[in-house]
């Protein structure tokens, strides 16, 4: 076997600039295969109740996984790109929340076999917009359709909107990990964003947070927002080292002004250039390495102890529409407005607006606006690029036995990119193994773009953010 499947080559990463400024390119993140640009509305309500009534129909036990999408938020932070209303009148979420209640209930219906749930993830928007009594009453009512096992409750955290009550209502609703956004704390920039946020204001909420039965906490930065550079970036690291987060998510910013129009209020000419984002994201690297962090995959690293560090070095490392999971690979069930559940080899995607979510639920309907049956060319893809984001590594014998094909002869037209990728260093084909090497897991979005077969065709839809 390769010596790249050693846990100590495993664990390093090597920024090549000039490989990655020729192979930077726009690309899926992969959260999903297909990509959500590719579900169509021709899969609707009917299909999408007929995948939930599968589950019961096959005898499948394994529990479940929920999403719930939060999408109010008090303030609009100028980089965003989620699904996200601004508001600061909770009657808003308080009708929601009642609606939420209901798209449960209609979900229920046809999960007619076990509802027991070990993952449960709210986000948004933001989630911590909600008062406590409103967080109380929603997992009042997830609880009611589904039974809470113990396991993975993580929820996102805006450190302006919470305070000691709010934390500790959290925890006692039983949210073991939190993810708080932080982007940077450099005053310049959080105002060229729109986003005041003190560091004082962050370390309180996460020595509250931990004091509260939080066994891991991320925080989430963003690099290539306006008025960054690389000095005031070293500070923030230097700041976010100090308080020492289980996990880190380390964002690239993508400018889309024309599909996000919030972003449209950043001055382009503030953005530091490609160069500069390039320094900042190696220096953030060789900071965050340094100070014991390794380097997870897709912008995210942990420490040692952290589950999602074990569980990679353990190779049992997933990904969902929530990134990582420690989790074993589950159907995910999601609820609220342009939410997307993943069960059996269906994806599907709610409506996007409010009123279209209260229209669907008034008439009785889970609120579908799209999804998509895989065929079994998608399903064979999806466990290649699973294995590669996750893994950095694929062996193409076990895709032969668990798919009946012969790897070569099926991936004949990939073969030649996979050669070419082979040699610039991106990855080593050593036997029945695919390898991704430490100068190529920055790059790991290029190599599973290889295996994307609606991208080979020319098929684009969406407009994707670049890879770095």
């Amino acid at each position: 076997m390769s010596e790249l499947l050693s846990p100590k080559t495993k664990d390093e990463l090597v920024v090549d600039p000039a490989l990655i400024q020729r192979l930077d390119r726009p690309g899926p993140r992969y959260t999903s295969y297909p990509t959500a640009d590719r579900f169509v509305e021709a899969f609707g309500v009917e299909q999408y109740k007929a995948a939930l009534t599968g589950r019961s129909f096959s005898g499948l036990r394994t529990p479940l996984s929920l999403y719930i999408h939060l999408p109010f938020c008090a303030t609009v932070c100028y980089y965003c790109g989620c699904n996200k209303v601004i508001t600061n009148n909770h009657g808003r979420s308080a009708k929601y929340l009642r609606y939420l209640e209901r798209e449960f209930a209609l979900a229920a219906e046809s999960l007619t076999g076990p509802r027991k749930v070990e993952q449960l993830h709210l986000g948004g928007g933001t989630p911590t917009f909600l008062s406590s009594d409103e967080l109380r009453q929603l997992m009042k009512s997830v609880s009611k359709y589904f039974e809470l096992l113990p396991g993975e409750y993580a929820v996102e955290i805006d450190p302006r909107t919470v305070d000691s009550e709010k934390l500790a209502v959290l925890g006692e609703l039983g949210f073991n990990r939190m993810s708080m956004g932080i982007q940077d704390f450099d005053p310049a920039v959080q105002l060229a964003v729109n986003r005041l946020q003190s560091e004082e204001l962050t370390a309180t909420a996460i020595e509250t947070a931990r004091k509260n039965g939080v066994t891991s906490l991320n925080v989430d930065l963003i690099y290539g927002l306006p008025k960054q550079n690389v000095i005031g970036f070293n500070r923030t690291l230097d700041r976010i080292v100090g308080l020492k987060p289980d996990r880190i998510a380390l964002y690239s910013y993508a400018h889309l002004p024309s599909t996000f129009k919030t972003q449209r209020q950043i001055v382009e000419a503030d953005l530091p250039s490609a160069e500069v984002k390039l320094d900042i994201m190696a220096l953030a690297i060789r900071k965050l390495t340094a100070a014991g962090y390794v380097y997870i995959g897709m912008d995210h690293f942990a420490l040692p102890h952290d589950e999602l560090a074990v569980a990679a070095r353990q190779s049992r490392l997933h990904r969902n529409f929530q990134g990582y999971s420690t989790q074993p690979d589950s159907d995910l069930v999601a609820f609220g407005i342009s939410a997307i559940s993943k069960v059996g080899t269906t994806y599907c995607q709610n409506v996007r607006t409010l009123d279209d979510y209260y229209d669907r639920i008034d008439q009785g309907q889970l609120p579908v606006l799209r999804g998509i049956e895989l065929t079994s060319d998608d399903v064979i893809r999806r466990n290649v690029i699973q294995s590669l984001m996750c893994h950095f590594e694929l062996s193409m014998q076990s895709i032969e036995i668990a798919h009946l094909i012969r790897f070569r002869e099926y991936f004949d037209a990939e073969w030649p990119d996979l050669l070419e990728l082979e040699h610039d260093g991106l990855i080593e084909i050593v036997g029945d193994w695919i390898n991704v090497t430490p100068r190529g897991r920055l790059l790991v979005r290029v190599i599973a773009m290889v295996f994307d077969k609606h991208l080979r065709m020319g098929a684009a839809r969406a407009r994707f953010s670049k890879v770095i």
